[in-house]
């Protein structure tokens, strides 16, 4: 514009007092016309100075002819034409900018050439490329292994080692941050002992310990109940074994400890002791046990509210007095006395976080999280997993930083404090952000125990997980020529390879507390638990013995499978989730409770009229069956260019597993709400042993709670499929 307004003042103000005149095409009549133009930039000159109206005066040096100048008045003509072409250029650009501009701001969802430019995160790289980085990141030679000779959960190992993580975070260019939490927990007796005595007056003094154990003093005799679960319990009242009052000797394994005490306090056992039996525990009769016997996770005294500023609410019930002992045959059916003196304190625990920001949905995030601390080493426990999930750190962020790799979504890495105690640093940060958590969270990786053999591999996993772990384990190598999968499933993966989610681990609270889905695996030696777990002997040596002192490369294939997970769920247009895989889940569920409906209506109809039915059910099954289509079939056709579009069908995706959230049961009293992988009577498995009970006419049976849990059941599963379905349009109910 500054040329257009230069040239323009040179046409107007190199002959100032000059002008022409130029014909004009011949009009309809014929005739010609003739135009003249004044060329000065001063119109009071050329205008009569002696009040003479309507005529052109002229200074008395001009003479009025034709072209004075013909040679300078075709170079201002010149100019002049120029000027008019530039100016209409300029115009025309600027309308043009103007009607863009104008079709950009009403567009619905913004494309990626605009994330480009906003954000740099196009074009995103393959995800060959994306695969390969990480395995060239992830090895051996970078791996370092974190540990502390004492990380007890609030100690000044624990937080040492805190310190160290949230630093490393740091050289690696990430954000960090801290949450404090001040938890109670129960602590062996600093001065006193607790103690078992037999009748001979005889006693024993446990050094082990199980945190949340009832304090005080229990009787009765000893009964051997196996592993302490519901069937061997359910096998001793088959037997008419009277279990009231009974000390139940139960062996370690296979459940976890805090299940053990549950079932036994069912039976109205007064104590429960758990000892390791040389079978499943090959550790020497003087190796103690730690654990917790917390039915649930995070701090029982904040059930379902963070443990902030110094909060207390009456704890959750303790199922009896529980210690550990070593069992000797001997004093089976011996009457003994069974003394807990644990003291409860208060420890300041700290979470630390690092966050890799997404280039797109920075908003939607993947954590991956292990816990830092332990009752002794801890290195299997605890040191492997904060290591891999550092070096996992480092290596994302270096293919971020150096590579060019740019992921749509976020991703979390979280060092957890206080877990021996049950996971709770984890679910004190569940508690605490809940609301955001199971909206934004995509999924859970857990990074505790990740190695303890070498001859299987274990995952357990939210069904919606699946598909994406068998991609996984087709990809991620085992060794040069075979992958996980060829190496541990090539057969039958899923019952090679799956296992159920157990309560004690880290990633059970995300997936029934919170809803986001979650998955936890392990390289093991075999169908037993690794045995120092929960000991002073899961030491370095220990987890070498069992592995042919191949630590390090375990922890790098295990860190390569949940950084191949982590990444295509961050990586990916749509988020890699199977929804049709809890249709197998929910429709074995409802044929088997319909069935069950119809037998205690055929055998004891006064429990049950016809009018009950499990239709209902049926059909809500059936809604869950068919949105899950509709919704697969939207992701095969959507446009993965359309950012929006994308957005929208993954935020669908995530309500699935918040929506098996039961709504109608407190977090307070039953924190693990989901109805398919929960704990607790509202969930789907304890409706059918409601109608088993109702079968057999048992007095424990009650038919009308029966019906209101049913009702319950089948609308949890109705809204999630309504959820699912998007709009309220798409709904087609027929309830």
């Amino acid at each position: 514009m500054d040329q257009a307004r230069s040239a323009m003042s040179q046409i107007f103000n190199n002959e100032p007092h000059s002008y022409t005149r130029f014909n004009l095409p011949d009009n309809m009549e014929g005739d010609t016309s003739q135009v003249e133009m004044i060329q000065s930039s001063d119109m009071n000159e050329e205008v009569g100075e002696n009040g003479d109206e309507g005529h052109l005066s002229h200074k008395s040096n001009r003479q009025p002819h034709v072209a004075q100048n013909f040679e300078c008045t075709t170079k201002s003509l010149c100019f002049m034409a120029a000027t008019i072409v530039f100016t209409f250029v300029i115009g025309y650009l600027t309308g043009y900018l103007v009607h863009k501009n104008k079709d950009l701001n009403c567009s619905c969802a913004p494309s990626e050439d605009d994330i480009t430019h906003k954000t740099g995160a196009v074009p995103f790289m393959d995800w060959d490329d994306v695969r390969k980085l990480l395995g060239d990141k992830l090895n051996t030679s970078n791996l370092e292994i974190l540990t502390s000779s004492n990380h007890r959960a609030g100690s000044p190992g624990d937080e040492d080692l805190g310190n160290k993580v949230i630093k490393k975070f740091k050289e690696y260019g990430m954000k960090t941050w801290t949450d404090e939490y001040f938890v109670k927990v129960q602590d062996p007796p600093a001065s006193g002992y607790n103690r078992i005595v037999f009748k001979n007056g005889s006693e024993e003094r446990p050094t082990g310990f199980l945190s949340y154990s009832a304090s005080g003093t229990a009787r009765g005799a000893v009964l051997y109940a196996h592993y302490g679960q519901e069937d061997d319990f359910k096998q001793l009242k088959n037997m008419n074994i009277n279990m009231n009052n009974r000390v139940m000797l139960v062996r370690a394994g296979r459940i976890s400890f805090a299940e053990k005490v549950a079932n036994a306090a069912k039976v109205n056992a007064s104590a429960v002791l758990i000892y390791p039996d040389p079978a499943d525990y090959p550790i020497g009769n003087d190796t103690s046990l730690f654990g917790h016997v917390h039915m649930g996770s995070g701090d029982p005294y904040t059930p379902g509210f963070p443990s902030f500023n110094h909060t207390q609410f009456p704890p959750v019930q303790s199922s009896g007095s529980q210690t550990s002992y070593w069992y000797q045959k001997d004093y089976e059916s011996d009457v003994i006395t069974v003394e807990v003196n644990n003291v409860l304190t208060e420890k300041r625990i700290n979470n630390v976080f690092g966050v890799i920001k997404g280039f797109v949905d920075a908003d939607r995030y993947v954590v991956i999280g292990a816990q830092r601390d332990a009752w002794g080493p801890g290195f299997a426990a605890s040191s492997v997993g904060t290591s891999v999930l550092v070096e996992l750190a480092r290596s994302i962020s270096d293919m971020v930083e150096n590579d060019g790799f740019k992921p749509r979504r976020s991703m979390v890495f979280a060092s957890w404090s206080a877990g021996e105690y049950g996971s709770v640093g984890a679910t004190e940060w569940l508690e605490g952000y809940l609301s955001s958590l199971s909206m934004k969270a995509v999924a859970y990786i857990n990074l505790d125990g990740i190695v303890t053999g070498q001859n299987g591999f274990k995952v357990a996993a939210s069904p919606l997980l699946h598909s994406l772990v068998q991609n996984a384990l087709k990809e991620v190598n085992y060794d040069k020529d075979k992958s996980l999968l060829s190496q541990f499933g090539k057969n039958n993966w899923e019952s090679a390879i799956l296992e159920p989610l157990r309560m004690d681990s880290a990633a059970y609270p995300f997936l029934a507390f919170s809803g986001i889905p979650s998955v936890a695996f392990r390289f093991h030696s075999g169908s037993s638990d690794y045995p120092h777990f929960g000991t002073n002997l899961d030491t370095r040596e220990n987890l070498n013995s069992v592995t042919a002192s191949q630590v390090p490369q375990l922890a790098v294939r295990a860190g390569q499978f949940a950084g191949h997970i982590a990444l295509r769920l961050v990586h990916d247009h749509l988020l890699q989730m199977d929804l049709k895989k809890y249709n197998q889940l929910i429709r074995s569920h409802v044929v088997q409770i319909n069935g069950k409906v119809k037998a205690v209506q055929r055998l004891q109809p006064q429990l049950l009229p016809k009018t009950l039915t499990g239709q209902w059910l049926v059909m809500a099954s059936g809604s869950y069956n068919r949105v899950s289509n509709i919704l697969t079939a939207d992701i095969q056709n959507s446009d993965l260019e359309n950012v929006e579009m994308c957005r929208m069908i993954n935020d669908r995706i995530m309500t699935v597993e918040r929506n098996f959230l039961s709504p109608y049961v407190s977090p307070i009293d039953s924190p693990f709400r989901h109805i398919l992988l929960g704990s607790g009577p509202h969930t789907l498995k304890p409706l059918s042993s409601h109608l088993d009970a109702l079968k057999s006419a048992s007095p424990e049976a009650n038919a009308e709670l029966f019906r209101n849990k049913l009702a319950q059941a089948t609308w949890t599963i109705q809204a999630c499929a309504n959820s699912l379905a998007g709009d309220i349009w798409s709904l087609d109910n027929e309830f």
